[in-house]
């Protein structure tokens, strides 16, 4: 049967001489895999292998049977045209990470339209923001991402005592603690000031460095790796922070 649907693409890879398989986070089926078939033909008009860039996001007319692991996508469009993702180091750098969190991260093919509606627009303000939004942009998304997996960080009561975070708990604690998984006073407090920022455009407020910015960014997929079976390092990200540096 075939049904309409908007698709964030995750992954893409080679199949046969002309086709793809296509791994896409969809909003009404979850995450899905899909076979492309002559999408990298030389024949006139065969040529769509462009719309399945990482990070894209598509209307996509789809061939899915629930009890099929595979499927077949029929038709696509640009659902959002970028006008800088795919042309901008930097941009495209973020997104390559974001879309390595999601692949990682997202394991079930379920429906979640709140997590859909919050991916798609993370990469839309991604592509309009500035350059000062853009070099902070990897923290909010590491930050918010846990909200729709049952694991974001708690905010502590009371910012203006020192507080130290532990990384295993996900909170907040008065006392410091001389053990792995907490962190020092300053990036806690940093982290707890950046989980105050629940839009893009907070980010502007926060001027740190490349040093910081790394150091928090490891910190925070540390977290994850605590708290996500298999998550695993990310290629994209020491790529990234060379890029931001």
């Amino acid at each position: 049967m075939v049904h309409k649907t908007h698709g964030i693409i995750l992954r893409t890879v080679k199949y046969s001489e002309t086709s793809l398989i296509v791994t896409a986070f969809t909003e009404k089926f979850g995450k899905q895999t899909y076979i492309v078939s002559g999408v990298r033909s030389s024949k006139k008009g065969s040529n769509k292998a462009a719309f399945y860039q990482p990070g894209a996001i598509l209307d996509l007319e789809v061939y899915h049977n629930d009890i099929k692991s595979m499927h077949r996508i029929k038709d696509v469009t640009w659902h959002i045209l970028y006008k800088n993702i795919f042309s901008d180091v930097i941009k495209n750098s973020v997104a390559i990470f974001m879309v390595e969190v999601l692949q990682r991260i997202i394991r079930q093919p379920e429906s979640n339209p709140e997590l859909f509606y919050f991916c798609s627009e993370a990469f839309e303000k991604l592509d309009q923001s500035s350059n000062t939004v853009v070099s902070n942009y990897p923290l909010f998304f590491a930050l918010q991402l846990p909200y729709f997996f049952g694991f974001r960080m708690q905010s502590p009561l009371n910012t203006k005592e020192p507080q130290f975070l532990n990384l295993s708990e996900g909170t907040f604690s008065l006392q410091e603690q001389n053990l792995p998984n907490f962190l020092n006073r300053q990036d806690s407090m940093l982290t707890a000031e950046l989980l105050k920022a629940l839009h893009v455009d907070d980010l502007e407020n926060f001027k740190l460095n490349s040093t910081t910015r790394n150091r928090l960014l490891n910190h925070y997929m540390h977290y994850y790796n605590l708290h996500v079976q298999e998550f695993g390092s990310l290629k994209s990200l020491p790529i990234l922070q060379q890029v931001l540096s």
